[in-house]
């Protein structure tokens, strides 16, 4: 959909006109904190970000950013263009979501986001029969360990893993997701029957790993580190040693043995979520209602209840 241009007010009083394109990519480089963020979030040319923020810094005649050494920081006439565009922003989204809202059919493309360990394994057989389900509906799978933007609908479906959702979104907590430390069987076995301690694997895929890990490792020397959790699975069938694993992905590896029970305190909830303005588009609430019934049948799995054979 292309949308009109809009007037904000340079450091002169007069009234610039730009387009949304033009706050679009100034909100991107704000939100990251660098022009490389800006564009790779938005998937365009580092180039053509710096060049089109050059263009609008001439056309307010004002400085935007200053560029420090942890990236960029808006000047104060960057703060108050933020504060317009943000306005622009929802405006902009609002009008999308009444014409998207009104989809009745269930045809179309469906964007949905999720962490690439759960979509490439236990949600890949729900997607599937999903798909079956509804031909007609071109379902997109954008795998992310970032929080998609719904509201610049970047996707139209999340489903992430959080304790803290927004609340400016519409979701539902699904299950519980229990996470553990895991090691291959015999690597296991012949640090039992050695003793000493075992070797960490160096987690950077998430906060939540990073933390559990730095607090339950004793020496922070990794020969091993590993910014994805399929590689840290990998990892640890190698036997490179022992790392923290959801459930869902522990337990359903038959050559992986827990190393301990799970910590409630690790638990984190499956969210389901989605932007207020698609609440009644149809194969979005579609998607929604067969992946809430999915998942909650799978709940043992995601909750750790169901252990295999070998632990």
């Amino acid at each position: 959909m292309k949308h009109n241009v809009h007037k904000c007010t340079g450091n002169s009083g007069n009234e610039t006109t730009m387009n949304w394109d033009d706050l679009r990519l100034f909100l991107a480089v704000a939100r990251t904190g660098s022009i490389s963020g800006g564009a790779k979030h938005l998937g365009v040319q580092h180039s053509t970000v710096s060049r089109r923020m050059r263009q609008l810094e001439e056309k307010l005649g004002a400085r935007l950013f200053e560029r420090k050494k942890g990236g960029y920081e808006l000047t104060q006439a960057g703060e108050n263009l933020e504060k317009a565009a943000l306005r622009i922003e929802c405006e902009v989204i609002g009008v999308d979501g009444a014409l998207v809202g009104k989809d009745t059919t269930l045809t179309g493309p469906l964007r949905v986001t999720a962490i690439n360990n759960m979509a490439s394994s236990v949600l890949m057989p729900m997607f599937a029969q999903f798909s079956e389900k509804h031909p007609l509906v071109e379902l997109r799978i954008v795998v992310s360990n970032n929080d998609a933007s719904l509201s610049e609908r970047e996707a139209d479906v999340a489903i992430r893993l959080t304790n803290t959702p927004p609340d400016t979104l519409v979701g539902k907590r699904l299950v519980t997701v229990a996470s553990t430390i895991y090691g291959e069987m015999s690597y296991l076995a012949k640090l039992k029957k050695e003793g000493g301690k075992p070797q960490w694997i160096g987690v950077e895929c998430c906060g939540f790993h990073k933390a559990w890990t730095k607090q339950s490792c004793e020496d922070p020397v990794y020969q091993f580190v590993s910014d994805d959790t399929l590689l840290t699975l990998s990892a640890i069938r190698e036997g490179l040693g022992i790392s923290y694993l959801p459930c869902f992905m522990g337990d359903a590896d038959p050559s992986l043995q827990r190393y301990c029970d799970p910590d409630p305190a690790h638990d984190l909830g499956l969210w389901l979520l989605l932007h207020p303005d698609l609440k009644r588009t149809a194969r979005v609430l579609a998607f929604r209602d067969y992946m809430v019934t999915a998942i909650t049948e799978s709940k043992d799995l995601f909750e750790g209840n169901r252990v295999n054979s070998n632990a």
